[in-house]
């Protein structure tokens, strides 16, 4: 350990020899940290947290009660070849969120940005990839491979099937399964069926777009999803009448770029 007074750690916490803990690290009661744990200036780890490494973190995360991070993976294929977890700063996982490092199939690294926002019983499996300022509610579930990019908001109790990727400023309703590409800027839900219902209009509202980028938007979702266009029909309407855009050149490459098709 290094850097850290001994009066900012609890008596009952356990501590690798090898764990590396930055400055004003503080480690509530009954606290694990295994080895090559790398703990960054500032975090907080409020109470029966329980990490394990290879795991680096980066400042100012708040790990709290009972939150499991950097476990080896739960895919049979794992046999115990040498893979980590990688966490930005500023991150919350709240009580009982569960993140796996990664395998040897998926890189080796379940990856976290900077500034999300992981509820309750959050679940993030192996070679996962989190963007930043990212919001998981609670009982969130992410199979293996899955990409959430940056300000998505995912809501309680969605189960994404692995190897699906979430796009930027999208927000996915409550229960919903989601089995297929989350389109970027959209909102999305499950009702009979998982499907688009238009612009996240009012998280784009909330970060800044203007009503010249949302109309814009506006006009590629309604012949995305209601023009009757199948989607390489919509695609090329997009290019002749939205006109271009960074938004609209991301929306058309991440679904040209898709594996296992989009939502709509």
């Amino acid at each position: 350990m290094s850097g850290v007074s001994t009066a900012l750690l609890h008596p009952t916490a356990v501590i690798h020899p090898g764990a590396k803990l930055g400055a004003d690290v503080r480690i509530g009661p009954y606290c694990i940290l295994g080895e090559e744990v790398e703990i960054g200036d500032g975090c907080e780890l409020i109470g029966h947290v329980h990490i394990d490494g290879p795991l680096r973190a980066g400042p100012g995360n708040k790990f709290f009660s009972y939150a499991a991070v950097g476990a080896i993976p739960q895919d049979l294929k794992f046999h115990g070849e040498r893979s980590e977890t990688i966490i930005g700063a500023n991150n919350t996982f709240r009580e009982f969120v569960t993140v796996h490092r990664g395998t040897q199939g998926g890189g080796g690294i379940t990856r976290i940005g900077n500034q999300n926002l992981l509820m309750a019983y959050t679940h993030i499996a192996h070679d996962c990839i989190i963007g930043d300022h990212t919001i998981l509610a609670n009982g969130t579930t992410l199979a293996g491979h899955v990409i959430i990019e940056d300000f998505a908001v995912i809501g309680a109790f969605t189960g994404i099937h692995q190897f699906c990727r979430v796009g930027r400023h999208s927000i996915i309703g409550a229960y919903s399964t989601v089995a297929k590409d989350v389109l970027p800027f959209s909102r999305t839900a499950t009702e009979r069926e998982c499907r688009a219902y238009g612009i996240n209009s009012e998280g784009l509202k909330r970060r800044g777009f203007s009503s010249e980028r949302r109309e814009k938007l506006n006009h590629a979702f309604r012949l995305l999803c209601s023009a009757k266009l199948n989607t390489a029909q919509a695609l090329e309407k997009i290019r002749e009448e939205a006109g271009t855009s960074e938004d609209l050149e991301h929306l058309l490459s991440f679904i040209e770029t898709s594996k296992r098709g989009v939502i709509k």
